[in-house]
């Protein structure tokens, strides 16, 4: 089994070490897939997928020159359908899925690199899934979900929100968690923003919760959560890792998806150089001279 790898100061230099082949330095963004969103009453928003990077100024990833590498880019929970459940009758409870891990497997010396899938929003009266950011849950005898799952310094998200409890005329379960913010109640938590990239974006923001009754528009936080849209829970931005939001009430009701990760890899264009597959993954030259390997979907990076 591999190991897992730490983030830290201490640490980035044990990176792709040993077997005689040249080190190359990357700065990294990884941002995991986000968690789907619930649906039916008091449903609850999924978390942003966890988000670490390197940019600015971090410890960069040490690896091995002169192999080829996987990487994998978490898809998005898929948001459930209701279970016919509506005010006052709840129905069966359906969580959410909770979002891929955006990782890359470095063979020597065997770790695994990796932020980890957004929480589910785990519906009705039950406690919040865990994540790189954590899903919402609903009334505070529930414990929310927590954030930063991998244990990693920075963190790579904040834990999800709790609604004020039930039952209540108008409202719903709380929001998820983003990379940088814990739900305020039912709107989801903001992601973080870097500019790796020459411009700055942000990233894994979490999903609103869902209303208990009536009405839509609870907004999702900034970096892609998904917004809720009344019946039907809005989804959270593929590219970004947004956490999806709860549905409404109903039998119609659906939670929102969550949306994918990314991946990208920023180096000296004058040190070495990479390839990518498959061909949806780009090379692209930074304002800076740099350049940028972004992976959209999974594939593989050849490093010289």
């Amino acid at each position: 089994m591999p190991l897992i790898g730490s983030f830290g100061a201490a640490s980035g230099r044990g990176f792709g070490r040993g077997g005689g082949k040249p080190k190359r330095l990357f700065d990294i963004l990884f941002v995991a897939g986000g968690g789907s969103g619930s649906p039916s009453c008091h449903s609850t928003g999924g978390g942003g997928g966890g988000m670490r990077t390197s940019w600015p100024g971090g410890t960069q990833l040490e690896i091995n020159g002169k192999t080829t590498y996987t990487v994998s880019i978490g898809a998005g929970g898929t948001g459930a359908p209701g279970s016919g459940g509506g005010p006052p009758i709840h129905g069966t409870r359906r969580p959410g899925v909770p979002g891929g891990n955006a990782e890359i497997y470095l063979s020597a010396p065997n770790v695994l690199y990796y932020s980890t899938g957004g929480g589910a929003g785990n519906g009705s009266y039950a406690a919040g899934d865990p994540g790189g950011a954590g899903g919402g849950t609903n009334g505070p005898e529930y414990p929310v979900g927590s954030g930063n799952a991998g244990g990693f310094s920075p963190p790579e998200g904040a834990p999800g929100g709790s609604s004020v409890g039930a039952p209540q005329p108008v409202g719903g379960g709380g929001g998820g968690g983003g990379a940088s913010g814990v739900s305020n109640t039912y709107n989801g938590g903001n992601g973080t923003s870097t500019d790796i990239t020459g411009s700055s974006v942000t990233y894994a923001g979490g999903g609103a919760g869902g209303w208990y009754s009536s009405g839509s528009g609870l907004p999702g936080g900034s970096g892609g959560g998904g917004t809720n849209q009344g019946i039907s829970g809005g989804s959270g931005t593929n590219g970004l890792g947004g956490g999806g939001s709860g549905g409404g009430p109903g039998p119609s009701s659906h939670g929102g998806n969550g949306g994918s990760g990314r991946i990208i890899f920023r180096y000296p264009s004058t040190d070495f150089t990479t390839t990518v597959a498959p061909g949806t993954n780009t090379i692209t030259d930074h304002p800076s001279g740099d350049k940028l390997a972004t992976f959209n979907v999974s594939g593989t990076l050849s490093v010289d």
